[in-house]
């Protein structure tokens, strides 16, 4: 794994909250939800990021919450049934995942458990996301394409 060590500003985002198992749901939650609404306020072609705010191994399924974010200006005001968050700026591991949807959390956990470890970072308190492109495509097949963000001390 290919990792690099970035400084990330705070960054303002509009987001909408999903709850319930992680998975293939999490994808139709941008596909039949977030993404419409994106492209309604003018928002397709930017940044977007993927929060995922609780261990799928540790929280019932259907308490897991899961963030789908657009970058927006700092004094955006978000449209219901969108909030307006801040990302929280500093130094974060930051590796690029390609490959299928439910390859992503084996991903992460390599990313955690051996990967920092193994470099001599110790996670720090913020969120972890997913960066994906302003030109995100995904592939035929499903493949797709992001930056994982682990927040490092």
């Amino acid at each position: 794994m290919d990792v690099k060590i970035v400084d990330f500003p705070p960054t303002t985002v509009a987001y909408q909250r999903y709850t319930g198992p992680f998975g293939p749901a999490i994808a139709d939650f941008w596909d039949k939800i977030f993404n419409p609404w994106r492209e309604q306020h003018g928002l397709g072609k930017r940044v977007t990021y993927g929060i995922g705010l609780d261990d799928p191994h540790s929280t019932p399924p259907e308490q897991c919450r899961y963030d789908a974010c657009v970058e927006v200006a700092a004094d955006y005001v978000a449209p219901a049934p969108a909030s307006v968050a801040t990302l929280p700026g500093g130094r974060y591991a930051v590796a690029r995942f390609r490959g299928q949807p439910q390859e992503i959390v084996k991903v992460w956990q390599e990313f955690y458990t051996k990967v920092l470890p193994g470099m001599g970072l110790e996670p720090r308190h913020a969120p972890c996301f997913e960066r994906y492109d302003a030109e995100y495509v995904e592939e035929e097949g499903g493949v797709f394409e992001c930056d994982l963000f682990a927040p490092v001390k």
